[in-house]
């Protein structure tokens, strides 16, 4: 590859990028999505599906960069206060990152440079900031050999963010916000500002330009698995817009992308709903004195539970707290798991839905 070819602003040109292909997948795309964002809106509790979405994405955008965890560790990371593996501490990083990206926005409607850098911050935690050095080079992982070199200095660093940020903020074309969003992200990566984290923060970015953009209210459509399940062909494909300017195959992935994950996290969500329906109407039948409806949501925001999160949401003692998850468990809905000092009741069913 060319490793010196300068990396031009947004917007691309739009006869390469609104070919009749791509035209025809974007409405695939946009139809899944809209349902997506219709059926988001039927769970009683969105804290729910944000807390199930969030962590399964934290863990694959994580496994994207080798960072390798289990949803169980992830579970137990969140429920106990014991020290952490590394790299379960770094995916919890991510979730936290995500949130922080999401509330930044439900506050204040667009994003800074300053923004993306505290997303980045909190995924890697530390200070280094945007690239302020030159020597960044991207290469193969098994040959060695360059296959990218970004922006090297830091004012054309800072230059090509905010030209970014303009198209990212307030869509300066009249492009489709989906193929927008897929241009965004190869720009993002292709700056490559930080050095480190710059493929998480890309991915959490995504997210948060279809909720500024009203595709969807709630971060819960996230790329990643599909990306890790066809990880070669991302990497390929970004690579072939910077060799040749080429975008159509790389923009018809990324919508594909959300067609397929889209689908999935609908079906989860229908799974989600269906378990949360079950389990009111068993309770309710076999526990009627300790029904009650905020207990049962409890559960299904935080498959992991314990005593403190029962005492905390239901204002009850600790005893009856206990009592109540001990119930549960003594009709199955929950199982009971000693970890350190701690006892955690875990939502099995749910958890087998949010596995897969």
């Amino acid at each position: 590859m060319n490793s010196i070819k300068k990396l031009e602003k947004l917007p691309p040109k739009r006869d390469k990028v609104e070919t009749v292909e791509i035209l025809r997948q974007l409405s695939k795309s946009s139809r899944v999505l809209g349902e997506l964002k219709g059926i988001a809106k039927t769970i009683p509790n969105q804290a729910m599906l944000i807390n199930a979405v969030v962590l399964q994405e934290a863990k694959d955008s994580s496994e994207i960069e080798n960072i390798i965890t289990t949803q169980d560790e992830l579970y137990k990371a969140l429920a106990t206060k014991g020290k952490q593996p590394l790299q379960v501490k770094e995916v919890i990083n991510y979730r936290r990152a995500i949130f922080t990206g999401f509330e930044l926005i439900k506050k204040q409607g667009f994003l800074r440079i300053k923004d993306i850098e505290t997303i980045q911050k909190t995924i890697v935690e530390n200070n280094a900031g945007i690239r302020a050095m030159a020597g960044t080079v991207l290469k193969n992982d098994k040959t060695g050999e360059i296959v990218y070199t970004p922006p090297q200095e830091k004012d054309e660093i800072l230059n090509l963010l905010s030209n970014l940020l303009e198209h990212f903020n307030i869509n300066q074309t009249d492009l489709s916000p989906l193929i927008n969003l897929a241009v965004l992200h190869y720009q993002f990566e292709s700056i490559h500002p930080f050095y480190d984290g710059n493929g998480r923060t890309g991915r959490i970015l995504n997210i948060l330009y279809l909720i500024i953009n009203e595709l969807l209210d709630i971060p819960i459509l996230y790329l990643s698995s599909y990306i890790n399940e066809n990880k070669s062909d991302y990497y390929r494909l970004l690579n072939q817009v910077n060799n040749t300017g080429k975008w159509d195959e790389y923009i018809l992935y990324m919508l594909k992308a959300v067609e397929e994950t889209s689908q999935k996290t609908i079906e989860k969500i229908n799974n989600i709903k269906e378990q949360l329906s079950k389990t009111i109407v068993f309770v309710q039948e076999k526990e009627p004195k300790i029904y009650r409806k905020e207990l049962i949501e409890l559960l299904f925001e935080q498959p992991y539970s314990k005593i403190e999160f029962v005492v905390d949401r239901l204002k009850v003692e600790r005893k009856a707290a206990s009592r109540y998850l001990k119930r549960l468990e003594g009709i199955g809905i929950l199982k009971s798991e000693r970890i350190g000092r701690e006892t955690i009741y875990v939502n099995k069913e749910l958890i087998e839905i949010l596995k897969h």
